[in-house]
């Protein structure tokens, strides 16, 4: 919760004021905005790897130990090149931070681990939740004096960095990778990661659904004040999507436990492409809070089975790989999410960018369907070796 806390808070609102407090023109905006994106899609592998390789403890630590410091460079920044070498720096930090962290918990949780990594991704949704409120309250506060009101976010963002090194310095070792391994063992298991379809599969699922939700969170607020709402009502309906995440993901893990993840895979997949598809049909504020709140339920059922369904197919000591794989795979399709809506859009209008999405979710899910099994034909053990 911590590090997502000062992730979030160093760029929502606070990013685009400060970059736009520096001179930035909007394209500058949006560049600088992208860079910490851009560093997740790169090394959440490597980072994954070498948590397979050197022990995830130690990754954490490493993880923690930028979330401390990174922040205080927030306050050097004088140009714009300077913030997005810090964005690219607090981007590192999380793309260490997320697979290892959850392949950390997997491994503590295995009797109960769609329950337990359901509570972990609660704790980051909490975080990311609280950031916002706390950075624009702070701006709020000190809105006469912007410089000072940016210092005292960073701030805050740094202690929250702190907090999180000094946890994660009292983790204890997983048992399943927290000690060396040798590169050939590695690669070996990364090998057996990269080539096992099913860990593939379940990986493109959750980047479908997180495309759809990027052009959720992108163009929701467009077509509702196309409609004639209001911004109040656009800010009901996305906190209604994100408290309803956060409600059900411990209950949504719990329930894959007991009763399969490929079933609720495939069926969160389809609820939510039917969710997305409906989107733009609705013009009115009950029918899009509803379709709202449907698809975060079809977004929790997804992601609270996709991440434990990936660490019952990997060996334990691949689980960092596995889920570093996974980021990567899931920050590509979160990225490419509003870019490939915006073009429909652009062209067809926000109705079509939602029902573009959807298709994309419903065949992603049917794919899934039909090739998502393991190629012994069933579901493999948390501790036998993919591939």
């Amino acid at each position: 919760m911590l590090a997502i806390f000062s992730a979030t808070i160093a760029k929502s609102p606070v990013l685009p004021l400060f970059a736009a407090h520096l001179g930035a023109s909007p394209s500058g905006v949006g560049l600088v905005a992208s860079v910490s994106a851009f560093a997740g899609v790169v090394f959440s592998v490597p980072a994954g790897l070498l948590a397979d390789r050197f022990g995830r403890k130690r990754l954490l630590v490493v993880s923690a130990l930028l979330f401390a410091l990174v922040p205080w460079g927030y306050l050097l920044v004088r140009q714009l090149w300077q913030l997005a070498l810090i964005r690219f720096a607090h981007g590192f930090a999380t793309a260490i931070f997320v697979p290892v962290a959850m392949a950390m918990v997997s491994t503590f949780s295995a009797s109960e681990r769609g329950e337990k990594m359901g509570w972990f991704s609660t704790a980051t949704l909490l975080g990311r939740f609280l950031a916002p409120l706390a950075g624009a309250g702070i701006l709020g506060a000190l809105v006469l004096s912007p410089a000072r009101a940016f210092q005292a976010v960073y701030m805050v963002c740094a202690m929250a960095g702190g907090l999180t090194l000094l946890l994660a310095a009292n983790l204890p070792v997983d048992t399943a990778g927290g000690q060396a391994q040798p590169w050939s063992a590695t690669f070996r298991h990364f090998k057996a990661v990269v080539l096992h379809r099913a860990i593939l599969l379940t990986s493109l699922v959750e980047a479908a659904i997180l495309f759809g939700y990027g052009a959720f969170e992108t163009f929701l607020p467009l077509h509702v004040l196309a409609q004639g709402m209001t911004a109040y009502e656009i800010g009901l309906l996305l906190a209604a999507q994100v408290i309803t995440l956060a409600l059900t993901k411990p209950f949504m893990g719990r329930f894959s436990d007991r009763h399969g993840r490929r079933p609720q895979i495939i069926a969160g997949a389809l609820f939510g492409s039917l969710c997305l598809g409906l989107l733009g049909q609705a013009t009115t504020l009950l029918p899009l809070l509803c379709l709202s709140i449907a698809f975060g339920l079809g977004l929790s059922i997804v992601t609270s089975a996709t991440a434990s369904h990936i660490a019952d197919l990997s060996h334990g000591r691949a689980r960092g790989s596995a889920m570093g794989l996974l980021g990567s795979i899931m920050d590509i399709g979160h990225t490419t999410g509003p870019l490939v809506a915006g073009c429909i859009a652009a062209a067809h209008g926000y109705g079509s960018a939602f029902r573009g999405a959807s298709l994309v979710l419903l065949l992603t899910g049917l794919i899934f369907l039909c090739l998502g099994k393991s190629r012994e034909g069933g579901e493999e053990t948390a501790s036998t070796p993919a591939g």
